[in-house]
């Protein structure tokens, strides 16, 4: 019912021991027509809601990289990777996008690819940091679009296709980085030929370990990890 009168959106939630649905909507009709669902209360949305999810997107600063979205004036002298928030996961706040940009300041700049590069915030990062050629691949058709877009805004040059990284021949260049999560990683890593795989989308009471590699250096972040993993001779 709440879909077919309330397209706009509308949640649900838990309050106390009761179920709360809230429909966001401009129509005049909307208490009697949610009536038969039990007691309405109306409450004016603030001035400004349309802007407020804003707030939730804050710049961040990983060394000499400042990631941010296209509202925020990056500071001064910084290598600046602006992220426009969409449906594509990575905007730099999430700590294990910090992590890898953390992780990714160790490694010296040479052919990169981002195994599910979501907006692509980490291909960005790596071709500001003299990373080339970089490559980004996603099997979600909003993730490629999203990353060309992030990568034309910050003038970078970045190779985006669509691939299956579990499935699909992976390029062959020295260094990838894969936000994902454990066992996908894991698999990731032993189809990769190269021979350096930055690693994370998991908890620190994970540890991957794919066959071929062996841990160099891990970070930890409210409750996340990441890891540099480096090929064993």
């Amino acid at each position: 019912m709440l879909i077919d009168l309330f397209a706009e959106g509308f949640e649900e939630r838990e309050v106390g021991g009761d179920v709360e649905l809230a429909a966001y909507t401009a129509r005049a009709d909307a208490v009697s027509l949610l009536t038969p669902l039990g007691p309405v209360a109306e409450t004016p949305v603030a001035a400004g809601w349309e802007t407020a999810w804003k707030c939730f997107h804050r710049p961040v600063r990983i060394g000499p990289l400042w990631v941010g979205p296209p509202w925020e004036a990056p500071d001064d002298g910084a290598a600046a990777v602006v992220v426009d928030p969409g449906r594509a996961f990575g905007t730099g706040a999430h700590p294990t996008t910090r992590l890898c940009l953390e992780l990714l300041l160790q490694v010296e700049p040479s052919g990169l690819v981002d195994l599910g590069c979501g907006s692509g915030v980490l291909a960005v990062a790596a071709a500001r940091l003299g990373f080339a050629p970089v490559l980004a691949l996603d099997a979600d058709e909003t993730a490629v679009t999203a990353t060309r877009a992030n990568a034309a805004a910050n003038g970078v040059e970045v190779e985006v296709r669509c691939a299956d990284v579990l499935a699909e021949p992976l390029p062959d260049v020295e260094v990838a980085v894969a936000n994902i999560a454990r066992e996908p990683v894991e698999r990731a890593a032993e189809r990769f030929p190269g021979r350096v795989f930055l690693a994370s989308g998991y908890l620190a009471a994970e540890q991957p370990a794919p066959g071929g590699w062996r841990a160099r250096e891990r970070r930890e972040a409210e409750g996340w990890a990441a890891d540099l993993l480096e090929r064993t001779p």
